[in-house]
C-alpha cells in the first residue's frame, strides 16, 4: 500500500514508518498539516494516516479540508484524545476511522488494511454504503434496499461502528468500549439485547441475515450484497 502518515513525533513516525515498511508498504511522512493536505491533493494514497494535534492545520482540519476539495483517500485519525465528542467530531469531520494512543500496532495495521480494502468512497460525506445499507451520519437516517429504518441511539452507534468496519470482527469488547465508554466487561448482555434489536429491524422484509454472528469472537458486516 502507498500510505501518508502525517505525525510530529519523530519517535512516533519513525515507528510507524519501519513496522509498515516491515509489512512490504511505502510510507510518505509529513509533520505539517499543510504538506499532508497537499500531499493529498495531489498523490493517491491507498490510505492515509493523519495525527490529530500537529502544527499548523491539524489532522482535523486537514481531514475537513480534503474532503472539501473531493478526496475520497480512506483516513484513519489518530489522537490522544479519547472522549466519545473527539471521536464523533474526528468521524463526523471526515475521518473513516478513528484510533486513540497509545496503540498496539498490529490493530493499527489490520485497521489499515481493512480501510484499504474498502478503497475511496465516492459517496457524500458524511454517507455510508455497505451493500444494500446506506446511512448518513450527520442526518442519522439508515436505509436498507431504499426502505428507511427508524434506530435507537445505541442501535444506530452498534450499525455504525459495524460500517465502518466491514468484512471485519467487531467484538463485544471492542463495541463495549467505543459505544458505551467501558473498558471492561460490566458482565452483562447489553451488547447482546441492542444487537438482536438492531439486526430485527434491519432484516424486516429481507431474506438475508445482514450482520452475521462470529462464534467466540463477535460479529461482521459483510460488505457483498445482501
Amino acid at each position: 500500500m502507498n500510505i501518508l502518515v502525517l505525525e510530529d513525533d519523530r519517535a512516533l513516525s519513525d515507528y510507524i514508518a519501519e513496522g509498515l515498511g516491515e509489512l512490504g508498504h511505502h510510507v510518505e511522512r509529513v509533520e505539517h498539516g499543510q504538506d499532508a493536505l497537499a500531499s493529498l491533493l495531489r498523490s493517491p494514497f491507498d490510505v492515509a494516516v493523519l495525527d490529530r494535534m500537529v502544527p499548523g492545520i491539524d489532522g482535523l482540519g486537514v481531514a475537513r479540508e480534503a474532503r472539501r476539495a473531493g478526496c475520497h483517500t480512506p483516513i484513519l485519525m489518530l489522537t490522544a484524545l479519547a472522549g466519545i465528542e473527539d471521536r464523533v467530531e474526528g468521524l463526523e469531520g471526515g475521518a473513516d476511522d478513528y484510533l486513540v494512543k497509545p496503540f498496539a500496532f498490529s490493530e493499527f495495521a489490520a485497521r489499515l488494511i481493512a480501510l484499504s480494502r474498502r478503497g475511496p468512497q465516492h459517496v457524500p460525506q458524511g454517507q455510508l454504503v455497505v451493500g444494500d445499507i446506506e446511512m448518513n451520519v450527520l442526518r442519522r437516517t439508515v436505509k436498507r434496499g431504499g426502505r428507511a429504518i427508524d434506530l435507537q441511539p445505541r442501535e444506530f452507534s452498534l450499525l455504525e461502528q459495524l460500517m465502518r468496519n466491514p468484512d471485519r470482527v467487531m467484538t463485544r469488547t471492542l463495541l463495549l468500549d467505543r459505544i458505551w465508554n467501558l473498558g471492561f466487561d460490566p458482565q452483562t448482555n447489553i451488547v447482546e439485547t441492542h444487537m438482536s434489536r438492531l439486526r430485527t429491524k434491519l432484516n424486516l422484509g429481507f431474506d438475508t441475515n445482514a450482520i452475521r454472528t462470529v462464534r467466540g469472537s463477535g460479529y461482521i458486516l459483510t460488505s457483498a450484497d445482501g
